[in-house]
């Protein structure tokens, strides 16, 4: 029987010591990524009116309005929920964002704040229907929809602001009433996103009273 010589022996374990090292580092390499880790990430929404009964709701409004896009200051645009921390800075929580963009959370919420004001029959929104006429379009801009957490200290709240006009209805629509509306001073944690959303839901309400404030009798 012919003897292996010493350097084939060499050469075969040389082989398997290196093929034991490359599965230790492989099995090394598994157990370092990282395991994954759940979604902290909270969605809100803006609350409308409360609900009532079901069953149909009479209508007892007779202004018809057009309820034009909601328009928002670009940086509430980001999909967060924004936290003002000083007059030229604000952050935006990666935990913590609108279930839709926040100018049809405003959208939504305001048409349904209006259609419960008595004065008001039917909110039409944008594209407009062209066989349903209308009494007067609303259009709003919102310039503020934060919370307010300042940096220094002190002490947290809400702020919402906004420019709304009302208009005649047409092309040529004349402006009938144009105001600059600042929600009443809410307070808030700096933490829970929730209410935040619950005390911006309420500036809303505040700004479909101030629109109906507004509104001329019917032309």
């Amino acid at each position: 029987m012919n003897a292996v010589p010493s350097s084939g022996r060499l050469t075969a374990r040389g082989a398997i010591g290196s093929g034991l090292v490359a599965v230790m580092l492989f099995a090394a390499g598994c157990n370092l990524i990282p395991s994954p880790t759940p979604d902290s990430t909270r969605y809100y929404v803006l609350a409308g009116p409360a609900l009532g009964a079901a069953g149909v709701q009479p209508v007892t409004g007779v202004l018809r309005l057009g309820l034009r896009n909601v328009e928002v200051a670009p940086y509430l645009k980001k999909g967060s929920l924004v936290v003002r921390t000083g007059e030229n800075e604000v952050r935006f929580p990666d935990e913590a964002r609108w279930g839709d963009p926040l100018e049809r959370e405003i959208l939504s919420s305001l048409r349904g704040q209006l259609l419960v004001a008595p004065a008001v029959g039917r909110v039409f929104v944008q594209p407009f229907p062209f066989d349903e006429p209308r009494d007067y379009d609303v259009s709003v801009r919102v310039i503020r929809c934060e919370g307010v957490d300042p940096a220094g200290g002190g002490k947290a709240s809400v702020s919402f602001a906004a420019m709304l006009e009302i208009t005649t209805s047409g092309a040529a629509g004349e402006v009938v009433a144009r105001r600059r509306f600042v929600a009443p001073e809410a307070a808030w944690d700096g933490k829970d996103f929730g209410r935040l959303a619950a005390e911006l839901s309420n500036a809303v309400a505040a700004l479909s009273q101030e629109v109906v404030a507004a509104l001329p009798a019917k032309p």
